[in-house]
């Protein structure tokens, strides 16, 4: 079975339970977190259900509002993706809307520019039954104090030596996240073998979109340093959510599943 069918069959099961629902989907960078939802939505709503999908990355800061928080808080807050990063409140708001059965604009963000899409581009939901939301740390609890204190790679090691940023991203964890996190009813997580297999699998996307010929691309360099961002709750999520996680699939470096647990 293929991870969408694993997940359509668990979500028809909770869908019996409540509806709407919010399921989150949480998966490291090229797991198929974003396959994985688009490919349940079309199954789901053939059979009648109305889904939703939210992703984690549409919620992100503005390019001048990272910048802002870069300056005030630490420089590595100028790179989208960790904790402290998104419009935690505007999920939350988007989120609240489609729990209570209403309907919602779906934020979009434009990874060309860096920003935000105009609202006025944003697609409508209404009155979903289910609520996918979906993201690469979604559901993922904060580290303890204690884990904080040595760097994870080199990027902390050099460019956060005092652990500034670190303990920020943690804080808004937390926080403002760990709000978030609580609007959701069940949990998935998609559990890449090893992090040194989402660094392959954050190449080998990147690799793709050269061939296409993608603008403003990464080299290998780039990419590894890119990723080094997300390293330290990427290695915590694949250590604290199967035992969190409603369903764990766990996948094999070809994203096939190896086992699951419930």
């Amino acid at each position: 079975m293929t991870p969408s069918d694993v997940f359509c069959e668990a979500a028809a099961g909770w869908l019996g339970e409540r509806t709407p629902l919010v399921v989150g989907v949480c998966a490291a960078q090229g797991a198929g977190k974003s396959t994985l939802c688009r490919t349940a939505k079309a199954r789901l709503e053939a059979q009648g259900r109305r889904v939703a999908v939210l992703s984690l990355d549409d919620l992100y800061l503005s390019h001048a509002a990272r910048a802002e928080l870069a300056a005030r808080v630490h420089p590595l807050f100028a790179t989208r993706g960790v904790p402290g990063t998104h419009d935690v409140a505007l999920g939350a708001r988007v989120l609240d809307a489609l729990r209570a059965g209403g309907t919602a604009r779906l934020p979009r963000f434009d990874k060309a520019s860096d920003d935000p899409l105009p609202q006025s581009d944003w697609p409508e939901a209404a009155a979903p039954d289910l609520i996918l939301f979906e993201g690469w740390c979604v559901g993922v609890p904060a580290q303890a104090a204690s884990a904080l204190a040595a760097p994870v790679n080199a990027l902390e090691r050099d460019e956060d030596a005092d652990g500034v940023w670190r303990r920020a991203v943690n804080d808004a964890l937390a926080g403002p996240y760990a709000e978030l996190w609580a609007r959701i009813d069940r949990l998935v997580f998609l559990a890449a073998p090893d992090f040194d297999t989402v660094l392959r699998w954050r190449a080998e996307a990147e690799h793709d979109l050269r061939r296409k010929g993608g603008a403003r691309l990464m080299d290998d360099a780039q990419i590894a340093r890119f990723v080094r961002h997300y390293e330290r709750l990427t290695r915590h999520a694949l250590a604290v959510m199967p035992e969190r996680a409603d369903l764990t699939l766990r996948l094999d470096a070809a994203r096939r599943i190896s086992a699951t647990t419930s």
